[in-house]
């Protein structure tokens, strides 16, 4: 493991709001730099998926290092049904630069009771559903304490379940994820990702990802990152909309006219946060 340099600390979006969700193989520690130097907001190093099971224990040095090193991310570990989820917890418990874990395949409210009991409290916990029993019990996982926010694990989802990745088909698992997720008054869910570099693709995948209420997604590659940002910001053109709406209307609600009004103004002010949040212009 090479040593790293202390780096001031960067201002990234906070994780409630993170668009892009970068996962890093924890395999790799030469990219982990580069993954946090990258557009994205949030930084996942992957110690489960991308290590195969004889490297796990160095994956798992080497993401604890890093961790001890002025760096912050994220951490995906491995499921509560095997072995490595308790020396997963055990290696990052109380690692200063641990933003939160990503807790694979999800099925249950008590694994991520059991997994949040293995963590200083208040360490954020991102459920990961990837299996038919995972988005049945979606309501009760949202609803458990430490639970930060959900996400889509729609590559291993759709082989549980035998769906293909159309549009039609995911809408269904994605929109139980959202609901969940405003139910339980949580942010919204984080959704799969696009694989290959078609950058069209990505668009339209963000598209619906944000049509079905989610309002992150996974990233494979540095290179996703700022496309994602972008797809999942409010355009310049509802920027300005959201502007211009308030400017008639009046911040408070002072000149609304009619019972239609105030649906808009509030879509306006939603539109007109996040654009401020994201640094996207509103003026003519």
């Amino acid at each position: 493991m090479t040593t790293h340099m202390e780096r001031p600390v960067t201002s990234r979006i906070a994780p409630q709001q993170a668009r892009s969700w970068l996962l890093v193989p924890a395999s790799k520690p030469d990219t982990f730099d580069a993954a946090l130097a990258s557009a994205a907001d949030a930084v996942i190093l992957d110690l489960e998926d991308a290590v195969t099971a004889p490297n796990k224990p160095a994956a798992r040095r080497d993401v604890a290092a890093f961790l001890s090193e002025h760096n912050r991310a994220w951490v995906r570990i491995n499921d509560a049904t095997t072995p490595f989820w308790e020396e997963d917890l055990a290696a990052l418990a109380g690692l200063p630069g641990l933003e939160g874990v990503m807790l694979a395949k999800t099925e249950s409210g008590q694994q991520a009771d059991a997994t949040a009991e293995r963590l200083p409290e208040g360490t954020k916990i991102l459920a990961l559903v990837e299996s038919a029993v995972g988005l049945e019990a979606a309501p009760e996982i949202a609803r458990t304490d430490g639970i930060f926010r959900l996400a889509f694990g729609s590559g291993d989802f759709r082989r549980d379940t035998g769906m293909d990745d159309s549009p039609t088909s995911m809408s269904y698992p994605r929109s139980r994820l959202t609901i969940a997720s405003r139910a339980a008054r949580i942010a919204p869910p984080i959704d799969g990702p696009t694989l290959g570099p078609d950058l069209d693709l990505l668009a339209r995948d963000c598209a619906i990802t944000l049509s079905l209420g989610m309002a992150g997604k996974l990233c494979m590659t540095t290179a996703q990152t700022a496309p994602v940002n972008a797809g999942l910001s409010p355009s310049v053109a509802d920027a300005i909309w959201a502007q211009n709406v308030i400017d008639d209307l009046g911040e408070d609600g002072s000149r609304v006219r009619d019972g239609s009004d105030l649906p808009k103004l509030a879509k306006a002010k939603k539109i007109h946060k996040l654009a401020t949040l994201f640094h996207i212009p509103t003026d003519h």
